[in-house]
Formats: structure tokens, C-alpha cells, sequence
């Protein structure tokens, strides 16, 4: 006779920088894999749950979070850099949260039901977590108070936190499928900073490409007409005179205020603007995400001990 049994199933959420460090500010490379695993083993053991090593590295993910700090020493701040970023000309119909500028202008999230990219200003965070959790976009920010001592010691030292939270095992597999990323989805297989290097710099990306470089042109409007007739002779002169009356509206708007001033018109029209403006070539703009860029190539590990 057949005994009935039945399969259980655990599901773990953690930080494995927190499980390892001990704070979320350090960043694990991939040779601490072995030790987060150990450790891991250690710790859900204390809990009352037995499992090993080889199950753990086999074990399944369903959503997954992958996060680069940056650190800015150079005077620059998170806030110069989010103020950039909400320029980007996102969707309306995605989820954004009212844009989901908090933090007077500190932090910034762009959600959709299946993914998020957020970010925020590390150590702002840290500062609101002091005085509570409920105040901080990391909600176990009281794991890193320790390190406040260092930060004290250190000037011209910020730290920008990028994350991209992929929540749904199916948004996983259709962004590998995008970037030709090979994997089963398994907490080994998907542990590699190559692949957390990929997933960040493709919604940089994104990011990017919504965010038109007329925003950054900088000289006098006679010199704008001037290097839009000159740089784009394939632009007639109705296409150039509506980029030059853009580039009027943007210094007093945003460009989701000015999208959501013209909703009630076809659509088809400011998107026809938006691909010309993201085209239109301009001499010397400087991208102002390109440190965040030039960070997320290196890809350099992030220990705050070492930096002492």
C-alpha cells in the first residue's frame, strides 16, 4: 500500500551580503560563494531546518535582486545623479509611482509589476534608518550602523546604490532570453557578477535612451538653432524648429509634465518627437550618467574595511 506523503517547500528571502558582512554596503565577488552557502547552511540549521550545501546551490530562484554601490568621490553626490535619472522619459502607463521621487529628490523608482530599478542615496538611507526602518528604502538598514564610524573618516565619500529587483521567475527567463544570458535559474548558476554586470547595464540602457542628450546641451539658444540646422542636415526645418521649441519647454518642465500636458493629443506625435530628439547629434554634451556607467564596466567590488 502507498503511503501518502508530501513534498515541502521552503522559501528563503535574504541578503547574502547581510548573511556574509553583515551589512549590505560591502559587496560580495564570486569567490565567496562557497562561504555564503556555508553559511547558510549554518544558519537555516539554528533555525530548525536541515538541508546542505549541494541543495542549496541547486535550489530553484523566483525573483532576484541584483544591486551595484557606486561610490562618488569626487565631490559629486546621489543627488545630482537621481535628478538626471528622473529625466528619463518613462512611460506613463508604467507603474512609476507618481515617478517615485522620494526623499526630497534622494531616491528614485521605476516600478512595473514584475520588476523594479530603484535608486537611492546609500547613505541618506542609512541616516533615515537610524531613527527608524519605516523611513528607509532598505528595511533592514539597522544591520549597518556599525559602519558609521568609517563613513565619518571619510571625505568626499557617497555612496549611490542601483538595484534592479526581478521579482517574477518569468520576467527572469524573457530578460536572459534578451541579453542570451544561458542559465537554469538556480542560486549557483545565478551568482555571478557577469550576469549582475549584464542585467545593470542594460537598464542603464533603457534608462538612457529615454533621456534625450538635448536635455544637456548647454550653450545659448542662437547656438542651439545654429548646431541643430548644422549637425542634423536631414532634418527638415518644421522637425528642427519643434527640438529647439523642446529644448525651451525642458527648462521649466520635465519631460513626464510635458507629456502629460499633451495626454489629450495623439500620442503617435510625441513619440515621433522623442525618437528624433534621442537621435538628434549635438557637439560636445557630456552624458551625465557616465560615471555610473564607467563604475558598472569595472565592476570593482565595494568594501568599505579595505578602503580604510
Amino acid at each position: 500500500m502507498l503511503k501518502d506523503y508530501f513534498d515541502l517547500v521552503l522559501k528563503v528571502e535574504l541578503s547574502l551580503p547581510k548573511l556574509l558582512f553583515g551589512n549590505n554596503v560591502d559587496e560580495l565577488c564570486y569567490k565567496d560563494f562557497s562561504l555564503v552557502i556555508k553559511k547558510l547552511v549554518v544558519v537555516l540549521y539554528d533555525m530548525g531546518i536541515a538541508t546542505t550545501a549541494e541543495s542549496l546551490e541547486s535550489a530553484p530562484l523566483s525573483s532576484i535582486h541584483y544591486t551595484k554601490n557606486i561610490p562618488l568621490t569626487d565631490g559629486s553626490t546621489p543627488y545630482y545623479f537621481i535628478s538626471k535619472i528622473k529625466e528619463a522619459n518613462i512611460k506613463i502607463s508604467l507603474d512609476t509611482n507618481q515617478t517615485d521621487y522620494r526623499n526630497d529628490g534622494h531616491s528614485y523608482k521605476w516600478h512595473c509589476n514584475s520588476y523594479e530599478i530603484v535608486f537611492y542615496d546609500k547613505l541618506l538611507d542609512l541616516e533615515k534608518a537610524k531613527k527608524s526602518d519605516k523611513r528607509s528604502i532598505d528595511k533592514d538598514s539597522s544591520m549597518n550602523h556599525s559602519l558609521f564610524p568609517l563613513f565619518r573618516k571619510k571625505k568626499k565619500f557617497e555612496i549611490l546604490r542601483m538595484e534592479v529587483r526581478l521579482n517574477k521567475r518569468q520576467k527572469i527567463k524573457q530578460l536572459f532570453k534578451t541579453l542570451g544570458i544561458k542559465s537554469d535559474l538556480t542560486l549557483k548558476k545565478m551568482f555571478k557578477p557577469a550576469i549582475a554586470k549584464k542585467v545593470l547595464l542594460y537598464y542603464l540602457d533603457e534608462l538612457e535612451s529615454k533621456r534625450p542628450s538635448l536635455l544637456d546641451y548647454k550653450s545659448d539658444n542662437e547656438k542651439l538653432l545654429a548646431d541643430l540646422v548644422f549637425y542634423n542636415p536631414e532634418l527638415s526645418p518644421t522637425k528642427i524648429l519643434q527640438l529647439f521649441g523642446l529644448k525651451l519647454a525642458l527648462k521649466n518642465m520635465s519631460l513626464r509634465e510635458l507629456r502629460a500636458l499633451f495626454a489629450k493629443y495623439n500620442q503617435r506625435a510625441w513619440y515621433r518627437l522623442m525618437n528624433d530628439a534621442s537621435k538628434v547629434k549635438l557637439p560636445n554634451v557630456q552624458h551625465p550618467l557616465d560615471i555610473i556607467r564607467e563604475q558598472l564596466i569595472a565592476f570593482k567590488s565595494l568594501s568599505i574595511i579595505n578602503q580604510q
